[in-house]
Parts: structure tokens; C-alpha cells; sequence
């Protein structure tokens, strides 16, 4: 019954619109005529971009005979009418066979699109370059709001931002090696307005063809805050874990009455199966101080499979988050685990049951896990009910706390989130921390792709997307990065424009944007006179800016510097090193934070 209905609307479609169901390399391929009225996107699909490796001629992405390899997909999780949340949105893969439409060249298509959130995700991807345009949202009210949506090329475009990297591309000639890439690209809505519909970009003969295969509303907010966050730093190899039980301490922000956790598998190339998981309030070590809540995924179940690239939310429980508190997290993994995401500075012991132990994550007590790590595998937030939203962190090692005391939460967004739960004058946000160690904000330190040793993450811009927009209720972005571009080379102008478009990309999506001035790092071996004209010339602009390009600045160069010596760290805040503080420094970093300066419409 299923096919005889597809055919039959298929048919309709085809009649409606005069679209080939076949390839379409270019833009131009594209017929000009779209329907008048919005259709589901299902209905509108033209092109066949996955073929099974038995008949890889079956299907024409890019116009020249080639296409993904429907196994490759099925391999990383990607298999048809799968969801997956990518950059915190919920997306339906196209429910169809290899070898039959299964997205859409835009070409002005009106699309049924229905949902309240602050931005629109797509999963695209470009063929014949890099293909981008301009298309419209249309709204319940009756307005609407232009956008601009770019799909990078499917075989070239950048491995730091795909959502999933395959291995091998089906042509006429059969399966060859090569990675093809497809992209979740999310756009900005007007805030509070319902959508009703979404016009696709034009075809253009300067562009590629924009292929589109998912469109979905993305709400952030529904009433949660960010207790905890850690970024995804890369992707190391582990164990291998076979059937254990992950044991994670995290630190709470802010408090509330419900909470959920998310676990990514960013930057994988497979899936990673849940087998179960659960929250409690920690006592000591790795015992909890009463029996640990479980959690569920997906309206119910046990556990789930992460695809590779998305994430998973579980659902909320009736679990009371204390403020500024130590929480255990454990995740089952049943299966055999060889590479994991993980955030690799962590300041924090956690603990890892016996090899073939199975599932832990109802024990009270710590003695089933005998071993320790000091970095956060999968787990990337704790969320909690209510509250007033999220400031984010969002910087490299100074704000990850390198050079705290481990354990301690010393962290300058602790002692900021800290300060916040403490007053009632203003709204008590949670701080999430996005620092990684080693970050950029110009370039990546990991290049976004397979196993890895570095851990220095992907620039602050390719990553600002899922650590900062697409976190619960992110009302403020505080931006302090730029030690790490201006050591290795790049230029002050380059950082500068690098903060740029940090800052409008915020403000297309409502935030308030805050930037930290560089601290100094005289004495570090590789901090040499250029590297302060450099820093000096990027925190002119940040002061200089303040209110113009950023809507505040923090003088984080002013805090920590010796008077007697400016160059350099006040020594008794300086760690030692010369570069990170200790946790004096951090201390007084983030108390000279004026809160105010961090709530839309306060400072």
C-alpha cells in the first residue's frame, strides 16, 4: 500500500511541476516552473542521489553518473526514514529506495514547512561547486523574511562543518574511493513567528546545484537552560570499551526541576549504540548519593544509536538538578567502542567500569568502575526545566581552565555561573563552557574528520553553529579567543575579521555579543614581539569597538596583566607557564565580569 501511494503522488508531482527525476548537475539542469502551492518536500523530490553499489547507475547526483553509495550511508546510520538531530534539529531522511528521488534541486519551490523556532535547518549539499541562494520564509501571520542559504560542494566542500563524511562514491564505472559530504545548513527566523512555508533559493548558472534533502524548524528554547556543556574537541581513538559503562562527573550551572542530557557523535565516521544511561547528584568518587535516575531516549526507550555526526537528546526526567553541584552521568555502551568525540581537557576525574562489565548505570555504589579518565567522551549538555536561558563561553584553553585545579571547578564560567545563581537582581543564567584548549578562531586546529591525536577542535567559526547557536535558550555569547591565531601566525586582520563575522552570525540569531580582550603571555616561548603587536592591535579593535561591531566588551587584558609589565601575566595570577592563569587568575576573571553586561537590554 505504501509504494502504490507513493507512485500515485509521485505522479501527481511530476505532472504538476515538469521536474526530471533524474540528475541534475547544474542549476541550469533545473526546469523553471514550480508548483503555486507549498507541498511537502517528499512530494517535491527530482533527483536521485543514492544508488546501491549492485547498481550504482541507478542514480545521478551530480549529472555525471555518480552518487552516494546507499550502503556507505546505511554504514554511518544514515539509512532511510532514519531522524536525526543535527545542530539540535530533528530531520526525516527521505523515505525511499536507492535508485529513486530522494531530495530536490531548488529552483524556487514552495515548500510545507510548519513549526515555532529561532532557526531553519536544511540537510543540503552542493553538486557542480559550491551553490548558493537567496529564498523566503513564509509566515502564519502573513509576513515573511528573506534568507540565504549555501550548500558546499558535495566532493570539496569543507570536512570541519559536513554533517556526515562517506568513504566511497558510486559511478558508472561502479564504487570508487573518495569522500562525498553532505551538510546540515541552519538559517535565521524572525523570533516568535510561526512558519507556514519556505520558498527554495532560484536556480542560478553562477551557482551549483543546491540539492535539498530535510527541512525542519529548530526550537532551542521550550523552557530549558544549559546547566553544563562541554564542547566536542575531535575524535580519539579509545579502549576499545566493549560493554562498558562510562561513569562522568559534571558540574551544574544553573538548577532546576527536570533535566536531560545530550550525547554527540560529532566528527565519527559510525554509529554508537546506547544500551542505557542515567543522572544522579554525586557523593564521593564514583558513588552517587542516592540511586541514579534513568534516563530514556526517544519517548520511552532504554536506550538508542547515534548516527554518525548527529546527537541525541533524552527525554526529560523528574530529576531535581541542585545548583553549582557535582553530577554523575553514566552511559552504557554495549557494543565495542574504538574512537570516541571527546572533550580532552576536562580538569575533572572520571570513571570507566571493567571491561565486559555490562550495564552499571543503576548502581549506587562506585566499585564497579575501577578505572579513571580525565577527559568527557559523547557527553556534551546537561539541560535543565525553566529558568531564564544560556551565556555561553565560548574560547580556548584559559576559558576550558587548563591550569586549574583539576576537580576544583575553578574555572572562570564556574566562578562566573557561580555569581549568577548567588543574585536575584537580574535573570540567573546558566554558563555553559565552550572552551576548548588550543582552539582558533581563524583556523582549525583538528580538521573535522576521522581519528585524530589533536584535540585543539575546529575553529571557533566552523563550530560556533553547535556550540553556541544551537544551545538551549543562548541569550549571550561571550567570545575570548585569539591568544592561540596570533602565536601561530595569523595575522591581527585576519582575527579581527575572524571576530567580525563571529559577532553578525550571533546577531542574525538574536544574540548579544561579547568580547573578551587578549591576554598576555611574555615569557611563553613562543610569544615574541610580533606576537604582542599582534594581540595589541586585535584588543585595540575590541575596545575600540565595543559598542559598534559587539555590543560589549570585557577587558580580560587589563584584569590579568602586570602594571609594572603589561606584557606579561601578574604573577600571582600567572599558573606558571606564563600563558594560562592559575586559579587565582581565573578567580579574578570572572568576578570582574559586570553581569549586567552580559543581559540583553541591561548593560
Amino acid at each position: 500500500m505504501r509504494v502504490r501511494r507513493w507512485g500515485t503522488a509521485l505522479t501527481l508531482l511530476l505532472s504538476a511541476t515538469a521536474l526530471p527525476a533524474t540528475g541534475a548537475g547544474t542549476a541550469t539542469a533545473v526546469a523553471a516552473r514550480a508548483p503555486h502551492r507549498p507541498l511537502p518536500l517528499a512530494q517535491l523530490f527530482d533527483n536521485r542521489a543514492v544508488s546501491d553499489n549492485s547498481r550504482p547507475g541507478a542514480a545521478d547526483f551530480d549529472g555525471a553518473g555518480h552518487s552516494l553509495s546507499a550502503q556507505d550511508l546505511a554504514a554511518a546510520g544514515w539509512s532511510p526514514g532514519s531522524v536525526l538531530t543535527l545542530e539540535g534539529t530533528r530531520l526525516g531522511l527521505p523515505r525511499t529506495a536507492p535508485g529513486t528521488p530522494d531530495n530536490v534541486v531548488a529552483n524556487g519551490q514552495p515548500v510545507a514547512v510548519r513549526g515555532r523556532g529561532e532557526a531553519l535547518t536544511f540537510l543540503v549539499a552542493g553538486t557542480g561547486g559550491a551553490a548558493s541562494g537567496t529564498g523566503t520564509v513564509h509566515y502564519r501571520d502573513g509576513s515573511h523574511s528573506a534568507y540565504q542559504l549555501t550548500a558546499p560542494d558535495w566532493r570539496s566542500g569543507p570536512l570541519s562543518t559536513k554533517a556526515v563524511a562517506l568513504p566511497h562514491i558510486n559511478g558508472p564505472g561502479g564504487r570508487s574511493a573518495g569522500a562525498a559530504r553532505l551538510y546540515a545548513v541552519t538559517v535565521a527566523l524572525r523570533a516568535g513567528r510561526e512558519v507556514s512555508s519556505v520558498v527554495l533559493p532560484k536556480a542560478s548558472a553562477a551557482s551549483g546545484a543546491l540539492h535539498v534533502f530535510a527541512v525542519s524548524v529548530r526550537d532551542t528554547g521550550r523552557g530549558r537552560t544549559g546547566s553544563w556543556a562541554a564542547s566536542t574537541a575531535g575524535y580519539r581513538a579509545v579502549g576499545p570499551w566493549s560493554d562498558r559503562t562510562l561513569r562522568l562527573v559534571v558540574h551544574s550551572g544553573a538548577g532546576g526541576p527536570r533535566a536531560r542530557i545530550r550525547i554527540a557523535n560529532t566528527f565519527a565516521a559510525t554509529p554508537v549504540d546506547v544500551g542505557a544511561a542515567s543522572i544522579a547528584v554525586r557523593g564521593a568518587g564514583a558513588a552517587a548519593d542516592r540511586a541514579p535516575v534513568p534516563l530514556t531516549f526517544g519517548k520511552g526507550r532504554t536506550g538508542t544509536r547515534i548516527a554518525a555526526g548527529a546527537e541525541a537528546f533524552s527525554d526529560p526526567v523528574g530529576f531535581t538538578v541542585p545548583a553549582d553541584a557535582d553530577l554523575l552521568v553514566s552511559i552504557h555502551l554495549p557494543g565495542t567502542v574504538t574512537a570516541a568525540p571527546v572533550h580532552q581537557e576536562a580538569s575533572q576525574l572520571s570513571y570507566l567500569s571493567a571491561a565486559g562489565s555490562g550495564d552499571r548505570t543503576a548502581d549506587t555504589g562506585g566499585a564497579a568502575y575501577p578505572e579513571t579518565m580525565t577527559n568527557w567522551p559523547f557527553l556534551t549538555g546537561v539541560d535543565v526545566e525553566g529558568g531564564p536561558g544560556s551565556v555561553v563561553a565560548l574560547g580556548d584553553s584559559i576559558t576550558d581552565g587548563v591550569k586549574s585545579t583539576s576537580g576544583t571547578n575553578r574555572r572562570w564560567p564556574d566562578v562566573l555561573a557561580r555569581r549568577f545563581q548567588a543574585q536575584h537582581a537580574l535573570p540567573r543564567y546558566g554558563v555553559l563552557n565552550q572552551g576548548i584548549s588550543a582552539n582558533r578562531i581563524v583556523t582549525d586546529r583538528y580538521q573535522g574528520d576521522g581519528v585524530s591525536t589533536d584535540t585543539g577542535g575546529v575553529s571557533a567559526q566552523h563550530r560556533l553553529e553547535r556550540d553556541v547557536l544551537a544551545q538551549p535558550s543562548a541569550r549571550t555569547v561571550v567570545v575570548f579567543e585569539g591568544i592561540n591565531d596570533v602565536r601561530w601566525g595569523t595575522s591581527a586582520d585576519e582575527v579581527i575579521a575572524g571576530l567580525r563575522a563571529l559577532a553578525r552570525r550571533a546577531h542574525e540569531r538574536g544574540l548579544r555579543v561579547v568580547v573578551a580582550t587578549v591576554a598576555p603571555c611574555e615569557g611563553y616561548p613562543d610569544c615574541t614581539a610580533a606576537v604582542e603587536a599582534r594581540r595589541q592591535a586585535v584588543n585595540a579593535f575590541v575596545r575600540d569597538h565595543a559598542r559598534t561591531v559587539f555590543d560589549a566588551s570585557l577587558d580580560f587584558d587589563a584584569v590579568l596583566r602586570d602594571p609594572q609589565r603589561p606584557q606579561r601575566l601578574l604573577p600571582a595570577y600567572d599558573s606558571g607557564d606564563h600563558l594560562h592563569p592559575g586559579d587565582t587568575g581565573l578567580k579574578a576573571l570572572g568576578e570582574a565580569v559586570d553581569l549586567r553586561a552580559l543581559v540583553p537590554g541591561r548593560s
